[in-house]
């Protein structure tokens, strides 16, 4: 006897999950992730400031919008919270007053940890190629690095990458030198 075919979650399946839940749909399965450690979320902030600071300034034309911990909906099928995520304002004029965001990141940083980092490299990153994302930053706390792909033709290509001590201008934010140890924190 035939399975009944199984039912594709959408991001209504995350909204009746509790408030404080952390959770994603890719390719109709819901995900649910422990909440980030405060490492993580110090890195996630220290992104948002020192790589949205340059770039996300409400006076400046050309700019980005930075957020982090947004959710995304690339199809109905598919609702991923990355960590640090921008848009081009050229693409997206205005912030959106409700989420998820329906129009697809230029920029995405996913910062690894043990929870997550295989969910990020094989759900994830090939979901933000096959729809578009121009860029992607992969962040390591323990290695202390950050590496940054092109997205070319839907595969992901290495443009750079820099560690711990090092003054870095990665692409789409070239325009400003970042200090890669600000990112991770002093030791």
């Amino acid at each position: 006897m035939a399975q009944p075919a199984r039912k594709l979650a959408t991001y209504d399946d995350i909204l009746r999950l509790p408030a404080d839940a952390r959770a994603e749909v890719i390719a109709g399965v819901l995900y649910e992730h422990a909440r980030p450690r405060p490492r993580h979320q110090r890195v996630q902030a220290a992104f948002g400031r020192y790589v949205g600071g340059p770039f996300d300034q409400d006076d400046e034309p050309g700019g980005w919008w930075i957020l982090v911990d947004t959710d995304v909906r690339f199809g109905p099928h598919d609702t991923v919270r990355p960590d640090v995520v921008g848009w081009r304002r050229e693409r997206m004029p205005d912030l959106p007053e409700s989420r998820p965001i329906e129009i697809v990141p230029d920029w995405i940083c996913e910062i690894r940890s043990a929870s997550t980092a295989s969910h990020d490299v094989l759900r994830k990153r090939p979901l933000y190629a096959q729809h578009g994302v121009g860029w992607f930053w992969a962040a390591d706390p323990e290695a202390r690095m950050v590496e940054c792909f092109a997205n070319r033709d839907g595969l992901w290509v290495t443009q750079g990458a820099a560690g711990d001590g090092e003054m870095a201008r990665l692409p789409p934010f070239e325009a400003a030198e970042i200090d890669i140890t600000r990112l991770f924190g002093r030791v």
